[in-house]
């Protein structure tokens, strides 16, 4: 048996167009271990034959790649018997200078809309306008045989090529700060390109740029823009050899089309009256419409896109449809999801209105429940034209399971059409307890929910912020789910865009004008914590902008010099949502400081960076006997005497040897008297750190418990995601029924119940620790399409036995730990092990 690549990624994306610099090349492998590979880019570049048994990637190191170019490259692995395995893939490059212009409709018109006409739709009083349709009519002149169209917004795009829509993606070009960075997308529309005649049609909304954004009640455009424009570059390649572009200017025309106005909080509507058809394709008469504006030249802050876009990843059909009145339906899609409706409807009169509104839940009436979208109308409006039509929004989403459609009184088929950022799903997780599944579907709606461009903590209210501590605390349940690699290294660029020039990170990326400042524990801490996870995993170094950490935590340092972070440097939010007593503000900072200053020392050692290694190690061991001194108590008691102090405490290494276990024994102590009263901070490292400590028992006590506060209380009271609070309790205004924070103990789902780990020190598992904690359950089973191939373990109990089957993926190891405690340290492939003996976690 051979070893054999696959899963060919380039900078963590499968073929992706636009790369730029020096690509990251990986891959997968299956069969025997490999011992050395070799990688071949397109006769340009070739690492030659390395021996390396733990290589699962290699950066290029060749000439300057040409841009807009593509690229084959193949890898091929070597094993013990010598037979070579190969497997190919492809990437292009983008653009290194741009020729077009940023061009708008024209910036007066759009500040200044004439009002309706008699008969015409009345806007709600948002502030919102029309979205504009820009088109430009141009000649092929012979024969293409490639076409690329590279296009950004400021706002969101969406862009035809003679009347065909050019690639999948959905809001693109995505949220970044656009005042720091603008992505752009590349698209091939080859085979749309005809010879003669062809239109480039482009719709703009306002999107992150220009709409609203958070729960900042001024006017759109506040954060960023006051209306979108566009910037686009078609080249074609001639079948000849010869190359033509053409690009944003004033050429362009621009007009009013149907969309009379759309935000992602406020929703969308479609006037069918007013539709041109035909105005992307040739022919189309476009002499009554505007010349563009052009708004500027500046191409500076354009970057091609590191990560997939949003894309429709799957749809839903309704799963009850409640006549509540002659004109007005209630539809039921059997889950919380974010997305938008697909609506098909008969044939009606012209201005016939039809609305569409947005809930997680219903009130006790049976009606839509809206208290907790706050200022997210999340209502959609068509108006008919007559002729039968679907509808769908283009430029908006909402976090809804129900919707109400008035308006209509009959309709055809309605589904709930899925969107978020299509990342690649890796993990599978089950077990003999269906409620347990059940709260795993939750969290992995809960991702697939709030993934949508970057991490947000909700996507149905007025908010649906990129919140730091969220998403670090989740981020190892997102990186066994899906493959999030290139989700997250587009998001720390957010996150890097936002750190003030004195180091402070954000407490939101991207940033916002006036929207939670730089600052607080355990959030802007994210900045730290998460490239150091995301290195863990996937094994890229790139991941750790030392600098960048470093900056953090001297910023931290300078307010703080005696080492206890005292220090406001910007809102607390302590533990955030935890039940009990309140954590120490100090205590809890001061141990997120210690870790910050912990990791980058480790990532400063990951680059050889020496003097920055013994400085921060040294800053993080003073932290540490700081947080000793000042929070440590007798009998291994901590100030506050709570969950998450001793949790965090723990988990981070912060107590002398002979305090470990104490501070164990008072952690369990606490929980066993009063059930989690963790929040945001502590949830994810509640059960893990329980049963490192020998107490999987209660672990799974907590994980099985239904009485609140408990992950089973949800789902035994009908939660298809995971809820902001414990109980679902709360102030209507600030409950979520889809937040992923407490969704954390996914981890423990795949690293506890199912026993999938990885070493201390270890990456991107090559060494594996195999350690299941069955608890009362009879059996599980979990995979997970790592980046160095399938892990995978499946155990089941009867009659007192234990089965226990595990792969290893090739170039791993792993140490396999027996629940009655024999332990095996076995080499890469399928293994099987039985024990006859009684097994308890």
């Amino acid at each position: 048996m051979n070893a054999v690549p696959y899963g060919l990624r380039c900078d963590h994306r499968t073929t992706p167009l636009g790369v730029a610099g020096l690509p990251l090349l990986a891959w997968r492998a299956r069969g025997a271990d490999p011992i050395s590979f070799q990688v071949d880019v397109d006769g340009v570049w070739s690492s030659g034959r390395v021996t390396d048994p733990a290589a699962i990637s290699v950066r290029y190191d060749g000439p300057p790649l040409r841009p807009g170019t593509r690229y084959d490259w193949q890898v091929t692995l070597w094993g013990r018997d010598g037979v070579p395995g190969t497997a190919r893939s492809w990437f292009e490059t983008g653009l290194d200078t741009w020729s077009a212009a940023w061009i708008a409709a024209d910036p007066d018109a759009v500040e200044h809309v004439d009002p309706p006409t008699e008969g015409e739709l009345a806007l709600p009083d948002h502030g919102l306008q029309p979205c504009p349709q820009l088109r430009r009519a141009f000649h092929a002149r012979s024969p293409v045989i490639a076409a690329r169209l590279h296009i950004s917004a400021k706002g969101l795009y969406e862009a035809a090529v003679n009347g065909h829509r050019a690639g999948d993606g959905r809001l693109t070009p995505g949220w970044t700060d656009y005042r720091r960075r603008i992505q752009y997308q590349t698209l091939d529309v080859t085979r749309w390109i005809t010879e003669g005649e062809n239109v480039l049609g482009v719709t703009l909304a306002d999107g992150w740029w220009s709409g609203f954004v958070g729960f900042d009640p001024r006017r759109p455009g506040y954060h960023y823009g006051r209306f979108p424009e566009l910037i686009a570059e078609l080249h074609l390649t001639y079948a000849d050899g010869s190359a033509e572009v053409v690009g944003t200017d004033a050429a362009w025309r621009v007009g009013r089309g149907h969309v009379r106005y759309a935000d992602l909080l406020k929703g969308e509507c479609h006037d069918l009256r007013a539709a041109t058809p035909g105005w992307d394709r040739p022919g189309f008469d476009d002499s009554g419409w505007r010349p563009a504006v052009v708004t500027g030249r500046d191409h500076t802050l354009l970057a091609p896109s590191p990560d997939e876009p949003v894309r429709e990843v799957r749809e839903i059909a309704a799963v009850a449809l409640t006549r509540l009145g002659p004109d007005t339906h209630l539809v039921d899609f059997g889950q919380n999801l974010a997305g938008r409706l697909r609506l098909a409807l008969p044939e009606s009169r012209p201005g016939a209105r039809v609305t569409i509104r947005h809930a997680e839940t219903l009130d006790d009436a049976g009606r839509l429940d809206t208290a907790n979208l706050r200022t997210a109308d999340a209502t959609d409006v068509l108006v008919s034209a007559g002729p039968a039509t679907v509808f769908e929004p283009a430029f908006t989403y909402h976090g809804f399971r129900y919707a109400e459609i008035s308006g209509a009184a009959d309709l055809g088929e309605v589904s709930a059409v899925v969107l978020h950022s299509d990342t690649p799903w890796t993990g599978t997780f089950s077990c003999s307890d269906p409620e347990i599944n059940r709260l795993w579907r939750n969290i992995e709606w809960g991702q697939r929910g709030n993934f949508v461009s970057v991490p947000t903590d909700c996507p149905q209210r007025d908010e649906r912020l990129g919140w730091m501590a969220d998403a670090q605390v989740f981020l190892p349940t997102a990186c066994f789910n899906a493959d999030v690699a290139a989700f997250f290294a587009k998001w720390l660029r957010d996150v890097r865009d936002a750190q003030t020039p004195d180091g402070g990170f954000p407490n939101v990326a991207p940033r916002l004008s006036g929207v939670a400042e730089e600052g607080a524990p355990g959030w802007a801490d994210a900045g730290v914590l998460v490239p150091w996870h995301l290195y863990e995993v996937y094994g890229d170094p790139a991941f750790l902008d030392v600098d960048s950490m470093a900056a953090w935590v001297d910023f931290v340092h300078r307010h703080n010099p005696d080492l206890i972070w005292r220090a406001r440097t910007g809102p607390h939010f302590a533990d955030w949502l935890a039940p009990g007593p309140a954590t120490p503000r100090e205590l809890l900072a001061t141990a997120f400081f210690h870790r910050s200053a912990d990791l980058t020392a480790r990532a400063a050692d990951v680059h050889g960076r020496t003097a920055d290694t013994e400085r921060m190690r040294r800053l993080a061991g003073d932290i540490r006997t700081a947080f000793i001194k000042t929070f440590l108590l007798p009998a291994g008691r901590l100030t506050g005497d709570t969950q998450t102090g001793y949790l965090l405490a723990l988990a981070f290494g912060l107590l002398p040897p002979d305090q470990v276990a104490p501070a164990a024994r008072r952690l369990a102590e606490l929980v066993e008297e009063h059930g989690p009263q963790t929040g945001f901070l502590g949830v994810n490292l509640l059960c893990p750190v329980l049963s490192e400590h020998g107490r999987a028992d209660l672990a799974h006590a907590l994980l099985r418990r239904t009485d609140p506060p408990s992950w089973l209380y949800q789902v035994r009271n009908g939660a298809t995601t995971v809820w902001e609070r414990w109980d679902g309790e709360g102030a209507a205004s600030m409950n979520s029924f889809n937040h992923y924070a407490f969704g954390s103990i996914g981890e423990w789902l795949y690293g506890g119940v199912a026993g999938i780990g990885q070493a201390p020190g270890s990456v991107a598992y090559r060494e594996l620790v195999i350690r299941p904690l069955p608890g009362d359950l009879s059996w599980a089973r979990a995979s997970y399409e790592s980046v160095r191939g399938r892990i995978a373990v499946e155990w089941e109990r009867a009659e007192g036995a234990f089965r226990l089957a595990v792969t290893v993926p090739p170039g791993a190891t792993a140490t396999v730990h027996l629940p009655d405690g024999p332990t095996h340290h076995v080499p890469s492939g399928d293994h099987l092990f039985r024990s006859t003996q009684e097994t308890r976690p």
